[in-house]
């Protein structure tokens, strides 16, 4: 059985030289876009979002004009997304938030993100680290269930967990595309039901295959 500074060691190898470059699945060009797009991935798939947020931003290209939307016009762009009411209304209060508390700027740091509504620490630490390059580990449902599924945490219970344990052994600079490999990992190698370990890269280090 690996060490768990072995097994950081040998999967950061591994997927620094086969996947050097690794993003985010959502489609945005500005910081108030992606805000937009992470607080809609909640529950939903990134390809669902990617259909919604073109007709969006015509819409409501910036944050205030957002800001002045009414919540049935908001819903009516989105109703095909997960929780569509909550989504609408943390969207106006988004867009509200950053104009009162930051003139309209997207903030980089992390606790100050997380006092705009609809957004948590995942999301919060998403914008941190994709749109500031920020040493920030956001854990999203496939982060949380790979990390410990592959053996990089042990007995985690929560996201804040996961985060704590990939960040104390990923090297700062790596974290924010560390993140990204996870994520893609999960949802094309690593599935939860059928897990494809005849073709994944990583199954020499993996807990799960008894490495």
């Amino acid at each position: 059985m690996l060490k768990t500074k072995e097994r950081f060691e040998k999967i950061i190898e591994y997927f620094s030289e086969y996947q050097p470059v690794a993003e985010s699945e959502l489609h945005y060009e500005n910081p108030y876009q992606l805000l937009v797009a992470v607080i809609l991935s909640a529950q939903c798939t990134d390809k669902r979002v990617n259909i919604i947020t073109p007709p969006f931003y015509q819409v409501f290209p910036n944050v205030e004009k957002l800001a002045k939307a009414s919540q049935e016009e908001v819903f009516e762009l989105i109703k095909t997304c997960s929780y569509p009411n909550n989504k609408s209304k943390n969207l106006i209060g988004m867009a509200n938030g950053l104009i009162d508390l930051f003139g309209g700027e997207v903030p980089s740091d992390v606790d100050d993100l997380q006092k705009l509504p609809g957004v948590g620490r995942k999301t919060a630490n998403v914008i941190a680290s994709v749109i500031f390059n920020k040493p920030a580990m956001a854990v999203d449902t496939h982060v949380f269930r790979v990390s410990e599924r592959i053996g990089l945490t042990t007995n985690s219970k929560t996201p804040l967990e996961t985060e704590k344990q990939l960040v104390k052994h990923i090297p700062e600079n790596l974290i924010p595309i560390a993140h990204h490999w996870l994520i893609l990992h999960g949802r094309y190698v690593c599935n939860a039901r059928k897990p494809k370990c005849e073709e994944c890269g990583i199954r020499d280090y993996c807990r799960f295959i008894g490495n």
